[in-house]
């Protein structure tokens, strides 16, 4: 006798049901579903976003306006990495707008591109109260996000902006002073480490060095910087 398809699917949903009755009796008050056997779960950057924006897996969301989930072209040469959003980031919900993020604007159209061309993203995506460094723990909570997008976007380039951001990404013990300049890898994308654009306000002499580490992405890309335009 062959099985009732019927029949086999109530029990499933009995047992589903069950499985979840047992689950919150234990005190599991959230599921997070990442494969079902023999359905495909398709990853998108706007799934992405959306749990970023319903994340309560750290104390940041206490304290959090809005979740930063970064933004810009989805299959970009170049995407560029930060630490953590700031106050500005925080209150409009976008990657890099602030007094940093305008500098970046200008590091992304000296080398050639627009702002939109490429996409800017951050190692945590929320706003640690007093724009204070993030701890190891917050970032190997969100990390998984950034892990998920660049797998998503698959830049040819990474530029990695900041001590932060190089030992989030690159988990490499030796500082950015070390590390900059110098080609690594991640999941085998090409990673540039340079300083951050908030160190560059601090410290303009260093805007040197990071024009070089830039100058190397371009390299590596088969590109050269526009010429400089003349102040008329």
């Amino acid at each position: 006798m062959c099985p009732d398809p019927r029949q086999e699917l109530e029990d499933v949903i009995t047992q589903t049901a069950g499985y979840l009755a047992w689950l919150k009796a234990d005190g599991v008050r959230q599921l997070e579903v990442t494969h079902i056997e023999g359905v495909p779960m398709k990853d998108t950057l706007d799934k992405i976003a959306a749990e970023i924006g319903g994340c309560t897996k750290c104390m940041l969301h206490k304290t959090r306006t809005n979740t930063v989930p970064g933004q810009g072209n989805p299959h970009p040469e170049i995407m560029f990495i930060g630490e953590a959003p700031g106050a500005d980031e925080d209150e409009q919900g976008l990657a890099f707008v602030g007094r940093a993020g305008q500098l970046l604007t200008k590091m992304i159209e000296a080398m050639g591109f627009q702002r939109n061309e490429v996409f800017i993203a951050n190692i945590l995506k929320c706003r640690p109260p007093d724009n204070r460094q993030p701890t190891p723990e917050e970032m190997e909570i969100c990390i998984p996000f950034l892990k998920r997008q660049i797998a998503l976007i698959q830049p040819k380039t990474i530029v990695a902006l900041g001590a932060v951001a190089v030992k989030g990404l690159l988990q490499n013990p030796l500082g950015i002073t070390k590390l900059r300049g110098t080609w690594q890898t991640l999941d085998g994308i090409d990673v540039m480490p340079t300083y951050h654009p908030a160190y560059l306000l601090r410290n303009p002499p260093a805007k040197k060095e990071v024009w070089a580490d830039l100058q190397m992405v371009l390299k590596r890309l088969g590109r050269v910087a526009p010429p400089v335009k003349k102040a008329e």
